[in-house]
Parts: C-alpha cells; structure tokens; sequence
C-alpha cells in the first residue's frame, strides 16, 4: 500500500514546498510577524558588545526555579521588558530550502503511513479527502498555535498556511488514491 502512495507523497511535498515559497514570497503572510526596532543601529551594537553566542535568550532569565521564585526576579519581572530573543548564524537559504522540503516530504510520507491504518484502496475521494485534510491541518496547525500562546508570536500566517496545505494535501492523496 505504502509503495502505491509515493507518488502522492512526492507530489505533496513539491506542492506544499511551492505553496509555501508563494505564501512567503509572493503572497507575504509573514511580513507583519516582526517588528523593526526603531534604534536598530544601537541595538545591534549593543548586543555586538555582550558577545552572545547564537542560541534563544530569554529575559529577564533565571537559571533555576529557586532563582525564578527570588525578590530581585520578581522585580525585574514586572520591571520589565520581558521578551525573548533568538540569535543565529547567517542564514544558508540552500540548507534551510532542503531542510523545509524534507520537512514536508517526511510529513506526507507519515501522513501516508497513517491513512493505510484507516482507508482502504478505493476508498471514495471525499472520504480521502476529509481524512487527509484533517489530519494535514492537525500536523500543520497544532504545534504553532501552542508554541504562540506561550511565546506570543503571530500565527494568523501559519493558520492560513495549515487550511491551504491540508486542503492540498487532501486533494492530492483524494486523486491518487489507489482503486480497489
């Protein structure tokens, strides 16, 4: 069954891989998920002077939940500002491009696998199509609404993002599906 589904699978991840570059690129989901920081210039030099090495800081930090629970944190904390930030390398797009295809490659590989516990070869489209989908928008959804309401970052791109890949993926696995 696996075998008869590697054509969708493939198919899936260039068409998911091609509806993100346009919802990125073309369309601009994104484009109000960051801010600019006004005084960039002295922000950046800043952070240049403390010789952070990359990884994801958040502040004000503790180190254990002792520290968490102390008088000077607290303060600190309703001081504010409170945030997170993540600094990294430059950016290797090659890698990054190749890491997301075999990012959604993987997922519809396993979204495959799980379809063969529950459909069987010639299972009508519209039964596909509901299962895939849903379970598409499961995989794409769920792990950035919970990351969201912890740390606060926009997710109304993501959330358009997740209908329309779960909606490719349906159709997709719908008009390949193997006949009976």
């Amino acid at each position: 069954m696996i075998a008869s589904l590697l054509v969708p699978v493939l198919l899936s991840a260039v068409a998911l891989f091609f509806a993100s570059f346009l919802s990125w690129m073309v369309f601009q989901l994104h484009r109000a998920d960051w801010i600019k920081i006004e005084q960039e210039d002295e922000f950046l030099d800043a952070l240049r002077d403390l010789g952070l090495p990359q990884g994801s800081y958040m502040f004000p930090g503790c180190k254990t939940p002792d520290e968490m629970k102390s008088e000077t944190y607290q303060q600190k904390w309703e001081q504010g500002p409170r945030g997170i930030i993540t600094l990294f390398d430059k950016v290797n797009m090659g890698k990054n491009l190749g890491l997301t295809f075999l990012y959604f490659l993987v997922i519809s590989f396993a979204l495959a696998c799980l379809s063969t516990l529950a459909l069987a070869p010639g299972t009508e489209f519209v039964a596909v199509f509901r299962f895939f989908a849903f379970a598409a928008l499961l995989t794409f959804l769920s792990a950035i609404v919970q990351h969201a309401i912890w740390f606060h970052n926009r997710i109304t791109g993501h959330i358009i993002e997740s209908i329309l890949y779960a909606v490719i993926v349906g159709l997709i696995f719908g008009f390949f599906w193997p006949a009976a």
